[in-house]
């Protein structure tokens, strides 16, 4: 008897299935999200101190970017303005009891080398989610808004490095 557990044409269908899955994923462009394609190394963060910090800094440092203390030695310098939340009712039952919740989450920022006097434009990431809602499973329901805010803060940020990614900072003058 063999020593596997199915029959050999059920592992040869397995085997098929799984290579169509394989080929499926790399037709369709699917790959693992890797480092942001950053055009600066050093990195100086100013402003108010939001509750993405601790993430933002840890994603820079994942993608090779170090963040200093002096905005001399600086590539890029980033300001971030501040942060924001919204809770809205989006939507009410017949008898007037919450169904449905909408989230916001916006993030502003700007940035500028160290050799210009002039800040870009204040750029805003809003992110949205939607959740329903039920009296009857609150505290899920209060765990599952605690995941969605986590979930759009870390969109915020991964949105945040794509913008920064299309920045293209000069050469900085030797002294």
């Amino acid at each position: 008897m063999n020593n596997m557990f199915l029959p050999v044409s059920y592992r040869n269908h397995i085997m098929v299935w799984l290579l169509l899955m394989a080929l499926f994923l790399s037709s369709c462009g699917f790959h693992l999200r890797g480092q942001a394609d950053l055009a600066f190394k050093q990195l100086f963060i100013q402003g108010s101190t939001l509750s993405i910090n601790r993430d933002l800094k840890r994603s820079f440092k994942t993608n090779g970017i170090n963040i200093i203390d002096s905005t001399e030695q600086a590539d890029l310098l980033l300001e971030l303005m501040g942060e924001s939340y919204e809770k809205r009712i989006l939507s009410l039952s017949g008898g007037g009891l919450v169904r449905e919740y909408e989230l916001n989450y916006r993030v502003n920022f700007r940035t500028r080398t160290p050799d210009s006097a002039t800040w870009s434009d204040v750029q805003t990431i809003q992110v949205r989610r939607d959740f329903s809602y039920d009296d009857k499973v609150l505290l899920g329901k209060a765990e599952e808004e605690t995941r969605l805010n986590t979930d759009m803060k870390n969109d915020a940020i991964h949105e945040m490095l794509r913008r920064l990614a299309t920045i293209k900072p000069g050469k900085k003058a030797v002294k």
